[in-house]
């Protein structure tokens, strides 16, 4: 049996161990992990007061008002939307929800709710697509400038070293039968900002430790889960091609394990054995 490509970076080794046809310096779908880097948006915004985590969507949107639903709620999965928006195949689930047809939903947004906001958590990739609109909408900007400007500059990465659509040459993708290339969803329109970017491992290593541990942009908040009993401060992320699992403690310990088009439950448990097992941090 093939070994399946992984690269784990973390804090007690000084180069990633790379298994298989992976790469550290090469582009890969990050999934859900740009949920921590939405997150961290939104927080940055609040900071330079260009919005606020409590206003309610429906000012910086063109939502119906009275759902209740805050910028808050949307980044804490408790908008009580539901997980994928509708119409989503399976296939290439998101590849038909463009801004436009973000935009007609927003239109019914009292009707889509499946629960009052505030009442419970739900992990929804439909309310990050609607909190990344509304930052879209409160600054003018595009969501991949905001990334660079608000998270990357900060953390001294260069434009572009997290990106929806990085050059071909450049990417990393996993071989399905006959060895042919697998194709990724098509996650470039209005889903980007719940789960879109691509980056390399090693850029994804530097913004765990700046965010967790240097607290280069103050104290890591909305975006991230944490558990216990570590406790970690971790997201993980999977898509068609390939699964992520980005964590950290408190103590100095963290870790990123990528792997190529494999099972996110395997990725989710080879990142926490490496955290119990991990010596402090070292840089990236």
């Amino acid at each position: 049996m093939r070994s399946v490509p992984t690269c784990v970076i973390g804090s007690s080794d000084r180069d990633p161990i790379v298994t298989g046809e992976h790469d550290p310096d090469k582009f890969v779908e990050v999934g859900s992990f740009t949920k921590v880097i939405t997150g961290t948006i939104l927080e940055q915004l609040a900071s330079h007061g260009v919005l606020k985590p409590d206003d309610p969507v429906e000012r910086w949107l063109g939502v119906p008002p009275g759902t209740g639903i805050t910028l808050r709620h949307l980044a804490e999965h408790t908008s009580g939307l539901p997980r994928l928006p509708p119409g989503t195949s399976r296939l290439d689930p998101y590849k038909k929800f463009t801004d436009d047809r973000l935009l007609g939903l927003l239109a019914g947004l009292d009707q889509l709710a499946v629960a009052p906001a505030g009442e419970h958590e739900e992990y929804s990739n439909f309310g990050y697509a609607v909190l990344g609109a509304a930052m879209v909408s409160a600054t003018g900007q595009k969501y991949e400038d905001l990334v660079t400007e608000l998270v990357l500059s900060p953390l001294g990465l260069p434009p572009g070293a997290m990106s929806a659509c990085p050059p071909q040459r450049s990417r990393l993708l996993p071989t399905g039968l006959f060895g042919r290339t697998m194709k990724p969803w098509t996650m470039t329109g209005a889903i980007l900002p719940a789960g879109g970017l691509w980056a390399t491992p090693r850029t994804v290593a530097r913004v765990l430790t700046g965010l967790v541990h240097d607290r280069s942009l103050g104290e890591p908040g909305l975006g991230w889960q944490r558990t216990g009993p570590l406790p970690v401060i971790w997201h993980n992320g999977a898509t068609r091609t390939a699964s992520v699992f980005v964590g950290a403690v408190p103590d100095g310990r963290w870790t990123v394990v990528h792997r190529l088009s494999s099972s996110p439950d395997v990725t989710d448990r080879v990142g926490l054995d490496y955290l119990r097992a991990a010596k402090g941090q070292r840089a990236v």
